[in-house]
């Protein structure tokens, strides 16, 4: 009987102390005050907010059928398009441009989508600083990335990345550090990490690349085995800058 009736206490209590270990882990601080003063409600926000986007991340679906045959894919939603010309479809069909290097056709049918209710349509507007930047228009990708900057989402996104080597492109290097330093945390973060050591070491700044590239070393070890296979291949190329610097 006291075990049931206290339940929902305890199970908060484990609720909250799971989530302020993750946000140690994360560098997340900002969110131990929401999580310990509103315990229900904070947790429930920052699972939503930080742990299942996250997960999303790390766990994409795999398209099988397009890695053995990508063109078959483009060739499939090109018929779907000329079949059904819709918002979805472009879109669906500019993303398999973008993937597969076809990244003027891609900006050709993100920029003809960006009509009426969908003029502001933020994965559009993402999409677009990655393809403006592949294509070393680094103006145009500074310019939509202001279009979506204040938006949660972005900071989190590839295109937050896209952004920041933009402005390195354009010589705004202390613009780009900041959005470099905005996409630090720890157990997390690897790519963008990586590229900010890049970015340390193309400003001569090797020991502080150096830094950047043994602090992503340190953690690999202790990341699950899912979070090791999605910072794996960033973790292998920081090894090798750090070597080099060394």
């Amino acid at each position: 009987m006291f075990f049931h009736g206290n339940f929902p206490y305890y199970f908060t209590v484990a609720l909250q102390v799971l989530c302020v270990i993750h946000c140690l882990r994360r560098g997340k601080q900002n969110w131990i005050w929401l999580i310990i003063f509103l315990p229900l409600v904070g947790c429930v926000v920052y699972l939503i907010m930080e742990i299942i986007p996250s997960s999303r991340v790390r766990a994409p679906r795999v398209d099988v059928g397009a890695i053995i045959n990508p063109g078959g894919k483009i060739k499939k939603l090109e018929e779907n398009l000329r079949f059904t010309d819709t918002f979805n479809n472009r879109i669906i069909l500019a993303d398999a441009y973008l993937e597969t290097g076809q990244t003027d056709k891609a900006i050709e049918l993100y920029e003809n989508s960006l009509t009426g209710a969908f003029s502001e349509n933020e994965h559009v507007l993402t999409q677009l600083i990655i393809a403006y930047y592949k294509q070393e228009r680094y103006a145009d990708a500074i310019k939509m990335a202001g279009k979506i900057y204040h938006n949660p989402q972005f900071l989190r996104s590839q295109a937050h990345l896209f952004y920041a080597m933009s402005l390195e492109s354009v010589g705004e290097q202390d613009k780009a550090e900041a959005e470099f330093k905005a996409m630090q945390g720890r157990y997390s973060y690897y790519e963008q990490r990586y590229q900010y050591g890049m970015f340390l070491l193309r400003n001569n700044r090797d020991e502080d690349a150096g830094k950047v590239f043994a602090t992503m070393l340190e953690e690999e070890p202790h990341l699950s085995s899912m979070e090791r296979k999605s910072a794996r291949a960033w973790c292998a190329k920081a090894k090798a800058e750090l070597k080099a610097i060394a």
